[in-house]
């Protein structure tokens, strides 16, 4: 009987830790969006967040849900400019202001900054930034940044390295 007691007790105590932690993450999720809101300058969900792995980097891509929406993919483009050429000078306060956190591999790529290559393209729904290096050590920084950004951001995007190719909307 006791036995049965404490199983269960066990077993409400992870069922509630469970619902803290489902709490605690959608309220992790509403943050991000908020801040990102504010530091990025367009309403996430009038857009689309792709970030793609690649054997050379990878891509940051944002596009405008409706193609119609000029202010959201203006408001992109300036973003993803800004961007690129913020973490070209190792400049990585936007995504930190984002998360609430630092993101992982940014002290390498700020410390290898000059092997990085970051270059800001336009698409018709708004803007990419596609990362580059030919440093190891850089280029699995830019892949855990990447993987981060994607699950923060909950993308559903490959964490895996992909050959570069367009994101679904572009």
């Amino acid at each position: 009987m006791k036995t049965v007691f404490f199983a269960c007790a066990f077993g409400l105590l992870g069922a509630a830790t469970f619902a803290q932690d489902a709490n605690s993450c959608a309220d992790h999720h509403a943050a991000v969006n908020a801040r990102g809101d504010m530091v990025m300058g367009f309403d996430h969900a009038k857009t689309t967040h792709h970030f793609i792995l690649t054997p050379e980097g990878g891509v940051i891509s944002v596009s405008a849900n409706d193609e119609s929406d000029a202010e959201s993919r203006d408001a992109i483009r300036r973003h993803l400019a800004h961007v690129a050429k913020m973490f070209a000078a190792g400049d990585f306060e936007a995504p930190m202001l984002i998360h609430g956190q630092e993101p992982p591999g940014v002290p390498v790529m700020k410390a290898k900054k000059t092997g990085i290559r970051y270059t800001y393209q336009e698409t018709s729904a708004g803007a990419r930034v596609v990362i580059s290096t030919l440093d190891p050590k850089a280029l699995a920084a830019i892949h855990d940044f990447l993987r981060f950004q994607i699950e923060d951001h909950r993308t559903g995007d490959p964490v895996d390295v992909r050959p570069e190719r367009q994101p679904a909307k572009d």
